[in-house]
């Protein structure tokens, strides 16, 4: 009897709607840590990164990457990782200048970056790429806080930066007409620009471990 209600409680706490889940942590700075779900807002557009099993129809054919212009869609949440080979753990602090991985919660592929031309603009193609175990360096990003802060937090002003091509993570308003109709370009270029800033909005933040909380 104890085991099938403990088997109940798992599946109703599995089966929570992440975006019902994400006003969790509003009160207060809320830091985003490894191992949290959270959707990424471009700042000027206030579109959401999103992925979904669509291909590109050109350049590197892997899954499409697009600003999405809704706020409920479990398609646009992505689980922050860290790279391979340190020491960092799930509800690790995340500092200005630390290499990340995005893994997109619902395909399970990594946010990635290549030479291959962006379908729009003739920008720096963002794709995802990969699965649980398989992840390269296309998938490494550095975090930069814009501003003073040491530690990535909810609402904070961010950029991301390819380690492979130094693009940073950018979108625009040059939206996509048939196959992601309404949803916008998401590209990488070289130059710090204002298109190129992002906050943590939604999600669902682990709390951060004690030790890695100074």
């Amino acid at each position: 009897m104890a085991l099938g209600f403990f088997s109940l409680a798992l599946f109703l706490f599995l089966s929570v709607d992440l975006d019902s889940a994400a006003a969790s942590g509003k009160e207060g700075v809320v830091e985003i840590t490894y191992g949290s779900a959270i959707k990424l807002m471009h700042e000027k557009t206030k579109f959401r990164l999103h992925s979904h099993d669509v291909p590109y129809g050109s350049g590197s054919g892997q899954q499409s990457v697009t600003g999405f212009p809704g706020v409920v869609d479990s398609n646009s949440y992505w689980i922050v990782k860290p790279v391979p080979g340190t020491i960092a753990k799930q509800g690790d602090a995340i500092l200005s200048g630390a290499t990340i991985r995005l893994q997109h919660m619902k395909t399970r592929k990594w946010l990635h970056s290549h030479l291959h031309a962006s379908p729009i603009s003739g920008n720096l193609e963002v794709s995802c790429f990969g699965d649980d175990s398989n992840s390269d360096t296309g998938d490494h990003w550095k975090l930069i806080i814009e501003g003073s802060g040491k530690t990535w937090k909810q609402d904070q002003r961010v950029r991301l930066q390819h380690i492979d091509t130094s693009g940073y993570l950018h979108s625009h308003d040059k939206k996509y007409q048939r196959i992601a109709g309404g949803q916008q370009e998401v590209c990488g270029i070289r130059e710090k620009r204002a298109d190129n800033v992002w906050l943590a909005a939604e999600g669902v933040y682990l709390p951060v471990n004690e030790s890695s909380s100074k």
